[in-house]
């Protein structure tokens, strides 16, 4: 996991547990002034926070610009792999909160085809569940145990949560996703395309198809074979394609004009899409450019 943070006191020590494929970690942490950080993980995480001492917030802010305010106990966030995200504090002295880091080969093992991979690449900046909130305080409690329970327990725990977290239900009731029309298609990709530079939200995609934000999801997901959000990096990267072929603008630059945190952000954010880095693209592409960085 990549962090960058300022700010936070570690009170007591950090406490945790490891199950498979799972790792728990407890943070106690004093805030002091302009606290905050930059993250992004390997694999998807769950943020609870457990208590939050003071008037303020711990402010949560996605690549897109999404801002959720965390503000009371049992607020949470779910961020998908590869995400990254900023944290800010305003006006708290402590927060005390469960971070699960877990990966998809760990819940192919506990639910196998039960799994909608799909729910896995969906952020959730900020959400309250009231079943999720009494297991993630179970498992925080196993955490913090001097004498911690055998490990079937904390795994019953986490499949419960899991189960509840991503909407998984019995084996073999999955039903067949039926693709968005080729009007309707036609008309979310238009408007990703012509938005990928700037925050879109699904609720926006929903509304030009006329379904829920779930059911457009796994629609466009099923006509297109990727979810909106890819859809909308893989535009994003042909725009920077061309600017990068025909702007002598630096990376850095390119990175802010194009909705990114940082160049290294971007670096990330290409790769994955075209398999190589911008510096490496340009040379495969026998171009020449300002490019500050591969």
């Amino acid at each position: 996991m990549e962090s960058r943070i300022q700010g936070f006191s570690v009170i007591g020590g950090l406490k945790g547990h490891v199950w498979d494929g799972v790792v728990a970690d407890l943070w106690d942490v004093a805030c002091g002034e302009q606290a905050g950080g930059y993250y992004v993980s390997p694999d998807p995480r769950l943020f609870v926070a457990l208590d939050v001492d003071g008037d303020g917030a711990f402010f949560v802010e996605g690549s897109q610009g999404e801002l959720r305010r965390h503000d009371r106990a049992f607020s949470m966030a779910y961020i998908p792999a590869g995400v990254p995200i900023r944290g800010r504090v305003e006006g708290l002295h402590r927060i005390k909160h469960l971070d699960l880091h877990f990966d998809e080969a760990a819940l192919t093992r506990r639910f196998g085809g039960s799994l909608d991979r799909d729910a896995l690449h969906v952020a959730r900046f900020q959400f309250r569940d009231d079943r999720i909130a009494m297991l993630a305080g179970l498992i925080a409690a196993e955490c913090n145990s001097g004498q911690p329970m055998h490990d079937l327990y904390g795994e019953g725990l986490l499949n419960a949560l899991f189960a509840g977290l991503f909407e998984i239900g019995q084996p073999g009731r999955q039903r067949r996703r039926s693709p968005l029309s080729r009007r309707k298609l036609r008309l979310v990709t238009d408007y990703i395309d012509a938005h990928c530079l700037g925050k879109i939200r699904l609720a926006d995609l929903a509304a030009l198809t006329g379904l829920s934000e779930t059911a457009t999801s796994h629609a466009f997901k099923a006509a297109t074979g990727i979810p909106p959000h890819r859809w909308q990096m893989q535009a994003r990267v042909r725009k920077i394609q061309t600017m990068m072929a025909h702007e002598s603008a630096s990376l850095g630059d390119i990175a802010e004009a194009t909705g990114f945190f940082d160049q290294a952000h971007l670096t990330r954010v290409f790769k994955s899409v075209v398999g190589l880095t911008p510096g490496a693209w340009m040379k495969s592409a026998g171009r020449r450019g300002k490019i500050s960085a591969t």
